[in-house]
């Protein structure tokens, strides 16, 4: 299984990026796929996450009306755009695969992304 995340990048704050995660090696679509992200020193944390059967989307509140996130099953893809970026959302962002539900909780994801780095300059 290998889960590819791009997109990342230096923006100002106020702007806008989108995140893309290519799967390959898993039924994508039976598998929900969730966002976290990682600041040295902290614990991975929550982001969103979108079911594998109805398209449901959970959201940390913290990125709550100003992220949204979306897949396409005919492209093994995973999205997430961000906007109204906050200097706070700088950090590494990783794409997951989880088999057995839809979770926020990172100890329930099955399969990891290598990350990629959000810079959100004030």
């Amino acid at each position: 299984v290998q889960l590819q995340a791009s997109g990342g990048g230096l923006v100002q704050a106020g702007g806008s990026l989108r995140l893309s995660c290519v799967a390959s090696g898993l039924t994508f679509s039976r598998t929900s796929m969730g966002w976290f992200r990682q600041t040295p020193g902290k614990e991975r944390e929550f982001v969103a996450v979108i079911s594998w059967s109805l398209g449901t989307t959970y959201y940390a509140d913290s990125v709550k009306g100003r992220f949204t996130i979306s897949r396409d099953n005919t492209k093994n893809t995973v999205y997430l755009q961000m906007k109204s970026l906050k200097p706070e959302d700088t950090a590494v962002y990783y794409c997951a695969g989880d088999v057995a539900g839809t979770h926020t909780d990172r100890r329930n994801y099955d399969y990891w992304g290598q990350g990629t780095l959000v810079t959100v300059s004030s």
